[in-house]
């Protein structure tokens, strides 16, 4: 079989998961497809929503204590969590990546499910995840952290997909060739000099910034207009084509 990788899941932190949540949902026009119960250990709760055939997941945590707790202490809030790849071998990229000295924080092993964390320190600017769910190659296929019929809950009359991430950093091509050796990708260039990693469902983008965070989701929509006026709505600043909601920008375009 040949090797594959692609961006599986997009995870955000935030102090209270109710109103972040609520206001993804009505904002991109999206449906929480599952909380999972098995955050709980973490300190954590969770909803997951899909944006066609990529997650987008918020965590909360419940106690004082949780990384994710300290990740909002430690960036004001500001910055999206984790990045989860799916892919042939996690374990085999968990190698790769320790062999560079990104150590590994945590493996989850729920068969059929097996994913490997690793340190977000060592990551910079967010976690990676790796993970594969044995029989299951289809990206409309199984995804257990998503719940028995995540597929179900695939909204796209107003959000059509999660096109790119965009990462922020003093030294954008360092960081660029850093997450290429972890991912196993070459970066490439945009059309204005940009320095990417490109999958087949995404891409990353990176860009100079003062703090290495991942800044911003961008997304196909419908009507960009309509969304924006329905930000506006909901108590969000809007700026051009985006806003902030959940520690990162949402960027649209239709």
């Amino acid at each position: 079989m040949a090797a594959y990788m692609r961006l599986r899941q997009i995870c955000l932190v935030a102090p209270q998961l109710g109103p972040v949540i609520s206001d993804i949902a009505e904002i991109m026009g999206l449906a929480v497809c599952y909380r999972d119960g098995n955050v709980a250990k973490y300190g954590l709760e969770n909803a997951l929503l899909p944006v066609d055939t990529i997650l987008l997941e918020v965590v909360a945590p419940f106690r004082d204590g949780t990384a994710a707790g300290r990740f909002i202490e430690k960036t004001g809030g500001r910055g999206g969590y984790m990045a989860i790849f799916c892919c042939n071998d996690p374990d085999e990229r968990g190698r790769n990546a320790n062999a560079l000295g990104v150590r590994t924080a945590n493996v989850i092993d729920h068969p059929p499910y097996h994913g490997v964390q690793l340190h977000p320190r060592d990551c910079r600017a967010a976690f990676i995840e790796f993970n594969h769910t044995k029989g299951s190659d289809d990206i409309l296929g199984p995804y257990p952290p998503a719940g028995p019929d995540w597929q179900k809950f695939i909204r796209k009359e107003t959000t059509q997909a999660l096109t790119g991430v965009e990462m922020q950093s003093p030294d954008p091509e360092g960081l660029a060739e850093h997450w290429g050796r972890i991912i196993g990708l070459a970066p490439g260039n945009t059309g204005d000099g940009t320095a990417e990693l490109k999958l087949p469902n995404s891409s990353f983008r990176f860009v100079k910034g003062p703090n290495e965070i991942m800044s911003a989701l961008e997304f196909r929509v419908t009507d960009a207009a309509h969304v924006l006026h329905v930000a506006r709505e909901k108590g969000h600043a809007v700026a051009g084509s985006e806003f902030l909601l959940g520690g990162v920008t949402f960027r649209l375009a239709s």
